[in-house]
């Protein structure tokens, strides 16, 4: 196989070559391996491709039958590989747990080759951090490539893998989809397990799926990952049928609403408010009913849901500081972490009340809201990808604690809302601006209802197909 070719399937006709002998799962990694040296260089995507790589252990006869695959440098751990979430203050750091989601990718056959960059603990939507660098958009390297779930998008759209993980605790997977042109579903909450160690973790606000190319295998990878595990604090209605067979299912008619207009601080672009309204023409002539709906939660009310983490944040930050025998300061935090770090130290108003009072209060107002929806329809991002050196640069030391929060409540209404509320939702890459940048629209569905997710996206993906599309930086191009 030529790696142009490789570059060309996503992981679900990886997986059927395999299936069928036309290819080995050793000979995808060694192409997975000449994608990454041909491009990565420029990319900064890939922080480590595993020395043995080509020994690495799956499941014979899965779902993803030898398809290489990335694991994000946060969340989801694999027992004694590095894991240094993206900061100094974990630099060599090895946990000896290892995940169900690392369990259950291995069982479908995926093979994962190594660990992709994320900023700093997560916390910014920006693809850049103090120990590994910036990791460089593929549509073009001086723009951002999103957040956290950084290295993962850049890998994916390049074309070194056809899928890898990402996880979402306010955008993380969603933001890269949009900027860098790929399918990022946030599964409801309870969906994928964050056991044996951090079931429902951050307040319930991040799960951990995948960044991909393709509908089908956003609908495979859901078969993947799903199902509950002991120790999980509740279970999830579960699917009727299996997602990929929800491929070959109809939608129905459904009642969608648009936000037509900005959602909280957001200033959308006309070109990403032109894909919107392109999109909800599309669903309108596929015969569903649109009604427009406004900013669903109280922005005082979503910021109070905050303060009290801060707290938290700032207690368990120190107690992994000292179970390592290390200092938090300007050594080991970038400015932005640290500057979060000593906020969370000094809220003295702030309380874990506070912070599951506002929780309750936005989970009880959106759900409220969009209770007469099946789906919304809103933009995954406002704007195209920015510069990496915008004024959200988390490693920026002039930046100010309250402009970093001012730019992100500009930049995250559509996001974070749907970690806290536990909806599931998908960004398509449905648009592209007239410098070619990518323009992710998103669709949230019902909690628990990844199906009707799964059957929309495809409609949109057959009604404007978006696999022809090539960023600038992709492997086996030359």
């Amino acid at each position: 196989m030529k790696l142009s070719e490789y570059t060309d399937y996503d992981a679900t006709g990886l997986a059927s070559l395999v299936r069928a002998g036309d290819v080995t799962p050793l000979e995808l990694t060694q192409l997975a391996r000449r994608a990454h040296d041909e491009v990565n260089s420029r990319l900064n995507a890939v922080i480590e491709f595993y020395d043995d790589a080509e020994t690495v252990g799956g499941a014979d006869g899965g779902i993803f039958h030898g398809v290489p695959f990335f694991r994000k440098d946060l969340g989801a751990s694999e027992a004694g590989r590095l894991q240094e979430c993206g900061s100094r203050l974990f630099k060599g750091y090895r946990p000896q747990t290892e995940s169900y989601f690392i369990r259950r990718a291995r069982e479908s056959g995926l093979r994962i080759l190594g660990r992709t960059t994320v900023p700093e603990f997560g916390m910014s939507g920006m693809s850049e951090s103090i120990l590994h660098g910036v990791t460089g958009n593929p549509w073009n390297l001086e723009r951002s490539a999103g957040g956290s779930s950084s290295g993962a998008a850049a890998a994916v759209i390049s074309g070194i893998t056809p899928m890898s993980h990402g996880s979402d605790g306010g955008g993380s997977i969603r933001i890269p989809a949009a900027w860098c042109g790929l399918v990022g579903l946030n599964p409801s909450r309870g969906r994928v397990s964050g056991g044996p160690n951090k079931q429902d973790r951050n307040f319930g606000l991040t799960r951990e799926f995948v960044l991909c190319r393709t509908v089908r295998d956003m609908a495979a990878a859901l078969d993947t990952f799903s199902g509950p595990y002991p120790g999980d604090p509740f279970i999830i209605v579960q699917p009727r049928r299996t997602y990929v067979e929800e491929l070959s299912q109809s939608t129905g008619t459904l009642k969608v609403g648009v936000a037509l207009k900005p959602w909280g601080a957001a200033k959308v672009e006309p070109e990403v408010q032109q894909a919107v309204e392109e999109t909800a023409t599309i669903l309108e002539a596929m015969g569903h009913s649109l009604t427009e709906i406004p900013t669903p939660y109280d922005p005082a009310e979503y910021r109070q849901g905050s303060s009290g983490r801060s707290k938290l944040s700032a207690e368990l930050l120190e107690n992994e500081a000292r179970a390592m025998g290390r200092q938090i300061d300007s050594s080991t935090l970038e400015p932005l972490s640290l500057k979060l770090y000593e906020f969370g130290r000094n809220a003295q108003s702030a309380s874990i009340a506070d912070a599951f009072e506002g929780l309750r209060l936005t989970r009880f107002r959106v759900g409220e809201a969009i209770n007469p929806f099946d789906i919304l329809l809103t933009p995954s991002m406002p704007v195209v990808a920015p510069p990496n050196d915008s004024i959200y640069c988390p490693t920026s030391p002039t930046v100010s604690l309250e402009q970093y929060q001012e730019g992100a409540r500009a930049l995250f209404p559509y996001m974070g809302v749907f970690n806290i509320t536990g909806h599931p939702s998908v960004s398509l890459p449905l648009g592209q601006s007239a410098s070619g940048l990518p323009i992710g629209i998103q669709i949230v569905g019902r909690f628990g209802d990844e199906a009707t997710l799964v059957r929309v996206a495809r409609d949109l993906e057959q009604a404007r197909p978006w696999r022809h599309r090539r960023p600038t930086v992709r492997a086996g191009a030359i």
